[in-house]
């Protein structure tokens, strides 16, 4: 008779760990393994590789393309129990963010409960998307937050969101994945989308702003777009940023973002917006 699943195990000769991740995703051509390419995941893993002295395959909760940014990905990876039993979380933590920091920050560290796995047992991720709406760039947030000159109608974009929530076939604002049928249904569940100004940004407190970041423009407004779901699809967040800033910029009426929805066609929607203004927040699980 097999032994019961260790804590954290996929059996008894098998460990799974889970770490919290945070990243600046600028120097990284996304966070999946690609060949030839410095990428997030590229890197962490050779990282726990020479920690472990064992080859580490890595799962996370959901891919960044190149340029985003993640305060808390969350990873999943498994480690025969003999290698598992003489490492120790906090060293774990401790070499990887020598070797990767400040780029890559391993946040935590630890065996993961048992059943879990870093993408299938989330429930939810929460994005936030930066926007400095300035008469000029600001350098300092530049590589965070996109820059957009004209004035812009937070209300309109308000307004806009609302009519992302719920249950939706997002076609309209997400790339297909190549091999995949344009006919297939891209069916999200959105649990929150709004627009708020920062706290600090031209004297003005966002109410109720729990994740509220101490980032400043020196001139103008920094607007931040937060949207959660039970899962995105490739660029949609961006695209539908791209959208809303165009109802802000009076190209698109507030109404048109339900048209758009419906109509399951991409080329209705606005271009992406950049992927620099756009970080991974929280990745929620039933645990």
């Amino acid at each position: 008779m097999s032994s019961p699943p260790r804590p954290g195990g996929l059996d008894d000769r098998t460990v799974r760990w889970r770490l919290r991740v945070a990243y600046n995703g600028s120097g990284f051509r996304g966070f999946a393994v690609n060949a030839g390419q410095e990428t997030v995941a590229g890197a962490l893993t050779e990282a726990l590789s020479r920690v472990t002295r064992t080859p580490v395959v890595l799962t996370c909760a959901g891919r960044t393309d190149a340029g985003v940014h993640a305060l808390d990905q969350v990873v999943h990876f498994d480690l025969p129990t003999a290698t598992s039993d003489l490492l120790d979380p906090r060293l774990v933590r401790k070499s990887c963010n020598s070797q990767l920091g400040p780029a890559i920050v391993v946040r935590e560290a630890g065996l993961a409960p048992p059943g879990f796995d870093a993408r299938r047992s989330a429930v939810s991720r929460r994005y936030r998307y930066l926007v400095v709406n300035a008469p000029v760039a600001d350098p300092l947030l530049a590589g965070l937050a996109w820059h957009v000159s004209d004035p812009l109608d937070l209300r309109s974009m308000s307004a806009a969101a609302d009519a992302l929530l719920g249950e939706h076939d997002f076609r309209a604002f997400c790339r297909r994945v190549p091999g995949t049928s344009p006919e297939e249904p891209l069916v999200r569940r959105v649990i929150d989308a709004r627009w708020t100004r920062l706290p600090g940004s031209s004297g003005h407190n966002a109410e109720g702003d729990r994740d509220a970041v101490a980032l400043v423009p020196a001139e103008g407004v920094l607007l931040a777009f937060e949207i959660e779901a039970n899962a995105f699809c490739h660029r949609m967040v961006r695209s539908l940023v791209g959208t809303l800033v165009d109802v802000g910029r009076g190209r698109k009426r507030p109404s048109d973002m339900l048209w758009i929805l419906r109509s399951l066609d991409r080329k209705e929607s606005s271009q992406p917006a950049p992927a620099r203004g756009l970080t991974l927040m929280a990745v929620r699980y039933g645990d």
